[in-house]
């Protein structure tokens, strides 16, 4: 039981009663009712609203409806609060806590500041409340965030990390604060929880409940809201779009998000559907097809204070902050494999559609009992794929049967044709053979209304040949990730063509765009740029019209001639990240006319380890496939290298006789490295010494192309 007929989602306030006009700031209600949506509903007070829900729950109750009630205050506090205030880590009794503390009026007249007070008392020192309207009420309260600390239990949840939120559960005031409303808002579903049929996601059982209250964010939907916030009162549109989202799950798609919770939900709460924005945003969209919003122009910004960035560090800022930039179409299902899924693909019928039988042989009803033999008459006519029995085969009875075909009415069972002999009108075999023998159940493979495939996955052939049996003939997909490859530097020039002295092949561009090709993206070839600012202007303007990211490499230091650097600098956009690693540390980000860019170090090796390490990871998830780390594998060395702490190392590799080789020599200009190897070595940030036989991690090369 986990499908819902009902949705509502809640938008809570803390505030004092609101005027008799509809407004923000307010308590609104979207609701979706057996797949219509209705109009929100406004409340004025909390006494009102929760009057309102009471009521809606006896309504929903009676019809036979069930019910998702989802709330946008947390439900829980940071493992170690709730024991520390009641002694025990049941989140619930600190709803009961709260309850028998909390006064409010209709007036929107509440304690919740002198219940913090008392809270914090309970705490050596300041906190955790803080956040108030005046430095001169509630001494116990402090003002400002300074002086807290939160030694004994975190500041913010798991599931606020999760989804990213920005707001902790203990600041009551100044923006953005869900402090108070979680105050005043847990009291409320401690009495609703009591109410019959009422169970908590994710503390208690709540599969076979008739209503489950949970956790959600509207947060998680921030990009279709702001496309249609002009359209009303921005928290009524919350609301409206949030429970048209969830309405717009399969059931078996809600139920994944109810289920993917962190081991410390049962204690803190969790939000639903953290780590799935993507997915909830495009069913806010109602399936629309829309472009997504650019990025930011700090997304590549570093924490104040940050140099030298860790690796680990590095590719967790751009898988936090890279989301897709491309928008999705609908494509003939030929036409798919490659593309990145942009929706769920539900089944629109089971598969297979119905019983069928798994080898030619024939059908009867029932089991062969005994070792003896199994004489049955034979009906007239046979069952074919695409070719099905019209009529229905008595018990006691027997039809030929050929793979692949709907079994006729009253068959269940078929025997092989190894295993049988025919004449007289009749077939003979020896049993035993047990009930549904060599056929297929219908849905065996994948039931109606399934989630077949997920959003975000790259399409294979074999995910067509799903798609197409469940009953689909076109897919929505992601628009292909326009990739443009631009080389700059006065010393390169076009492979093949004269060079003069001083002058070098330009090895990077035919090594990246065929990169990018092989990753599925589509490349535009940008060529190369003298070194000279006004020629690399135009060419990072030609770039940002055609593409989607922009690839450069030389120019990206701080030179004189690394006019990369100094143009994306100038924009204000420019961030210089020096990496931790060996080889490859100067990484140039930034936007271009809100493009991504990624300036590459000149050398090719560094050029290429950048790229597959920083660079391909962050393009996947700017083409809306997500993050995906390359998978490596642990195998014996067959080298010696001795390594100083501080920088993670790469080395160019390749496996012969069940052992990692590495390349000869470790210089960044050896270009023939890349092509002897057929992979990475990888070597830890700390010290070590690596001797033959010992244990390292080899990362191929075709693991960065999946």
């Amino acid at each position: 039981m986990t499908a819902f007929d009902t949705i509502a989602i809640v938008d809570w306030s803390a505030g004092k009663r609101a005027p008799a006009r509809p407004s923000k700031d307010a308590i609104w209600i979207g609701v979706v009712r057996e797949g219509a949506e209705q109009e929100p509903v406004y409340c004025r007070s909390r006494i009102e609203a929760e009057g309102w829900l009471a009521g809606f729950l006896d309504a929903e109750a009676q019809a036979g409806r069930r019910v998702l009630i989802g709330f946008d205050f947390p439900f829980g506090y940071p493992s170690g609060f709730v024991r520390h205030v009641t002694g025990t880590d049941d989140p619930l009794a600190f709803w009961d806590w709260l309850e028998a503390r909390i006064t409010d009026s209709e007036a929107g007249e509440n304690n919740r500041f002198d219940v913090a007070s008392e809270i914090n008392r309970l705490f050596d020192g300041p906190g955790p409340f803080w956040g108030k309207p005046s430095e001169e009420g509630w001494p116990d309260v402090p003002y400002r965030k300074v002086g807290v600390t939160y030694d004994s239990f975190a500041e913010r949840r798991a599931c606020d990390l999760a989804a990213k939120a920005s707001s902790s559960c203990f600041q009551l005031f100044f923006n953005p604060t869900v402090g108070s409303q979680a105050l005043m808002g847990l009291p409320m579903l401690a009495r609703l929880r009591r109410r019959a049929g009422v169970s908590v996601w994710p503390f208690q059982n709540w599969a076979e409940a008739q209503t489950v209250l949970v956790e959600i964010w509207p947060g998680l939907i921030e990009p279709a809201v702001k496309e249609v916030q002009s359209d009303g009162i921005r928290d009524a549109v919350q609301v409206r779009l949030l429970a048209r989202a969830l309405a717009g799950l399969s059931s078996e798609r809600l139920t994944a998000l109810l289920a993917d919770v962190g081991p410390e939900a049962k204690e803190e709460a969790w939000i639903l559907g953290a780590g799935h924005a993507e997915t909830l945003t495009f069913a806010a969209r109602g399936r629309v097809a829309l472009e997504p919003p650019p990025l930011r122009n700090d997304c590549f910004a570093l924490p104040a204070g940050v140099d030298w960035t860790p690796v680990d560090d590095a590719l967790a800022l751009l898988r936090e902050r890279m989301t897709p930039v491309v928008g999705v179409e609908t494509v003939p299902l030929m036409q798919a494999a490659g593309r990145v899924l942009g929706g769920d693909v539900v089944a629109k019928r089971s598969n297979p559609p119905h019983p069928n039988t798994a080898v030619d042989g024939y059908g009867f009803a029932g089991e062969a009992i005994g070792d003896g033999p199994q004489i049955l008459p034979l009906v007239e006519g046979r069952a074919a794929a695409g070719a099905p029995f019209a009529g229905s085969v008595p018990t006691g009875h027997a039809i030929r049967v050929l793979t692949g075909a709907d079994l006729p009415d009253g068959v269940d069972t078929v025997v092989l044709d190894e295993d049988v002999r025919v004449g007289d009108g009749q077939v003979a075999f020896r049993g035993p053979l047990k009930r549904g023998a060599n056929t297929r159940k219908a849905g065996e493979d994948m039931l109606q209304d399934e989630v077949a495939l997920v959003a975000g996955r790259v399409l294979t052939p074999a995910d067509l040949a799903l798609a197409a049996a469940v009953g689909h003939g076109a897919l929505d997909v992601r628009h292909r990730l326009r990739v443009a490859v631009l080389s700059t530097g006065d010393e390169i020039v076009e492979p093949g063509a004269p060079a003069a002295e001083g002058q070098i092949y330009d090895a990077n561009r035919p090594m990246l765009l065929s990169l990018c090709a092989g990753f599925g993206f589509e490349v535009v070839d940008m060529g190369r740029a003298a070194d000279d600012r006004a020629a690399v202007r135009a060419a990072l303007d030609a770039a940002a019209a055609r593409a989607d990211v922009i690839l450069t490499s030389g120019g990206a230091s701080a030179g004189d001639e690394d006019h990369i650097s100094a143009l994306l600098r100038d924009t204000g956009a420019m961030q210089e990240w020096r990496i931790a690693l060996k080889p490859g540390r100067p990484l140039a980000l930034g936007l271009w006319q809100g493009v991504p860019v990624f300036g590459l170090p000149g050398n090719p090796v560094a050029a290429l380890v950048c790229t597959l390490i920083f660079a391909r990871p962050a393009m996947r998830a700017l083409s809306g496939a997500g993050w995906a780390e390359p998978q490596g594998f642990t195998v014996p060395a067959a080298f010696e290298k001795r390594k100083k702490p501080g920088r993670r190392e790469y080395l160019r590799a390749r496996m012969r006789d069940g052992r990692a080789e590495v390349f000869k020599s470790e210089g960044s200009g050896r270009i023939s490295g890349l092509s002897w190897a057929e992979g990475l070595v990888e070597l830890p940030d700390g010290a070590v010494h690596v001797q033959p036989g010992d244990p390292v991690r080899y990362v191929p090369f075709s693991s960065f192309s999946t």
